[in-house]
This record gives C-alpha cells, structure tokens and sequence, in this order.
C-alpha cells in the first residue's frame, strides 16, 4: 500500500528551496528563501491557508515574510490563497492576469470548486523570459500555455530545476485541457521544455519527478499521441450523420473531407 503524502511539514528540496506540499485539490506550494526576498510559487486553495500558514511558520516566517508570490496559471487550486498575501507582489503570466482580474470563472473555476474568497489582482504581470533574480538563485519564467493559456513554468538557470505548475508530472503525465488552453500549444510548450537541461522536476501536484529528462520526452510522446487522436476524433465528426443533420438545421453544409 503506497504511503499517505504527509502534508503538514515542509520538504527542504535543495538549500533555501522548499515543498509545502498538498493533496488534491489543492496545489504544492513551493518556498524559496531568497537573500533578500521570500518568493512563494503558488498558493494553493483557499480552504487551505491555514494549513499554508503553519508550515510556514514551521520555517520561522509569517504570512508578511513573503515578498513575492508567482501563479504558474489561473486555476483555483493555484490561486485561491494569494488573498491573504495582502502585504506580498503578486505575478502572473499577462494572460493570467488578466483573467484573474476580470474574475473569468469559465477558466478560474474558483466559485465553483473553492471556499469564495476576496478578489485579488496580480500587480507584476510577467512575459516569456521574464528573469527573477533573488540573489542565491535565478529564476527564468518560461510561458508554456497548454493546460491554460497562462501557464508558466520557472526554470532556474544555474541548478536546472524547473517549477512545472500544471504543465507536466512526474512520470511525463500530462494534466487535462482546460477551456483556455489547447493541445497543439502544449505540445509545442513540451517541445521547448525538452530541450533544456533539467536536473530536478519540482511539479504543482504529485510525487517529484526522480527522471526528468525522460519524464519531459514523454510527456512529448503523451501530447503527439493525444494530437494524433483528437484528429482521428474530428474526422469522425466531420464524417458522421448525426453531425450532417445538426449543421443541416442550423442551414450549414458540412466540410468536404478528401
């Protein structure tokens, strides 16, 4: 029988780098002890803080020695918790934020899987190649939009760990699509992935990937798989009866295949 994931204690992953991990639906949250600034990535649910806070606090900080918090994407399993981070800079992807703000619950999903919470916004909004630097480490943000159009990971340069958010587990699993994302943008994220050099694989959910280099080839190998389907899917559509008379009744003809 596999063991439980223990949630209450941090994991010390490298020096100053920590897991405070979570069980679904919440996300990890991953601590860096910066030499000036604490950065947390993520935050989890909001039904969870105080579970967040007490690590925390098993660290020696409170919730106003975070300085920075970094979204890897939109979804409520990764945000909720950043309202009470009130004290703290908060960023996200352009695309993110930009959702975060207008509240779009057709991709935040917040209302309806989490504990409401007070309204937040993103005060950093960050691109592709974005560069954190805390001093002891450095951190490269890197859009991957695939599950979500504003998707992150953030790739350390000089130890070659890579925060993976949703973009990639352990095991090269891949997470599902959600309804800003598609699965020709992830494939093209996981190609970019798979060609850096990473040495640790810390994911948003999930045990810590222990081969990531073959786990990021996978995941490759997963979405062209999952491309290859998703056509034979709609060429069955295109070709389907049913299909011909939905478009018959709305006064459309069907596409002409071959």
């Amino acid at each position: 029988m596999k063991d439980k994931m223990d949630t209450s204690f941090p994991k010390e992953l490298r020096p100053s780098i920590y897991q405070l991990p979570a069980e679904k639906p919440g996300s990890h949250v991953y601590l860096i002890k910066g030499e000036a600034k604490n950065v947390l990535i993520d935050t989890g649910i909001t039904a969870k803080f105080a579970q967040l806070a007490s690590q925390l606090q098993k660290l020696g900080l409170g919730v106003k020695d975070i300085h920075f918090v970094i979204l890897t994407h939109e979804h409520f399993d990764h945000i909720g918790a950043t309202t009470f981070f009130d004290t703290a800079v908060i960023a996200a992807h352009a695309l993110a934020a930009n959702k975060i703000e207008l509240q779009d619950e057709f991709v935040t999903y917040n209302k309806y899987f989490n504990i409401p919470s007070k309204p937040f916004y993103a005060n950093l909004w960050l691109e592709d190649k974005t560069l954190v630097d805390l001093g002891n480490y450095k951190l490269q943000v890197l859009h991957t939009p695939g599950h979500s159009s504003g998707c992150i990971c953030l790739y350390e340069l000089n130890e070659k760990v890579l925060f993976s958010g949703d973009t990639v587990f352990s095991g090269g699993l891949l997470s599902d699509i959600g309804s800003s994302g598609n699965i020709s943008d992830y494939l093209s994220s996981l190609q970019r992935l798979a060609s850096l050099k990473v040495e640790a694989l810390y994911p948003g959910h999930g045990p810590i990937s222990s081969a990531p280099g073959e786990d990021i080839n996978q995941a490759v190998a997963y979405a062209r798989a999952m491309m290859e389907e998703s056509k034979l899917l709609f060429e069955a559509l295109a070709k389907s009866e049913s299909r011909a008379k939905v478009l018959k009744k709305f006064g459309k003809k069907p596409l002409q295949t071959g």
